[in-house]
């Protein structure tokens, strides 16, 4: 099995995310957990167009299996800076509606997310 970026990358998230579980970083945890999801979301392969979402899988004959894409680093860079601009927005957004402490808590998100950036 070839390791592709995304791989590697959740590798290392998994890992954070035990640490931050372990230490009681529970916000952390949270961020770490929907930076996965969205490396995951990343990774599922388009809908191919004669098969639609409430098509029947008979499990056992492999029509339920498919290969997930592989994310070379400028596709896992492009997943996390979406995340991280996606919080930044909200946060202007927070202080707009003056509410500066969800502001904070989002800008400090984004600047968890951030660290990935330097390993991608």
């Amino acid at each position: 099995m070839t390791h592709d970026s995304a791989y590697t990358m959740k590798t290392r998230m998994r890992a954070d995310l035990r640490a931050a579980i372990k230490n009681g970083h529970t916000d952390e945890a949270a961020l770490i957990r929907a930076l996965i999801a969205a490396i995951d979301n990343a990774e599922a392969p388009p809908l191919q167009a004669r098969r639609t979402k409430t098509d029947q899988h008979r499990f056992s004959d492999g029509s339920a299996e498919i290969e997930r894409l592989h994310l070379n680093p400028a596709q896992v860079r492009a997943v996390l800076l979406a995340e991280i601009e996606e919080r930044e927005r909200a946060a202007v957004e927070m202080n707009r509606l003056e509410r500066p402490d969800r502001a904070d808590a989002l800008r400090a998100e984004a600047l968890i997310a951030r660290r990935y950036l330097e390993i991608v």
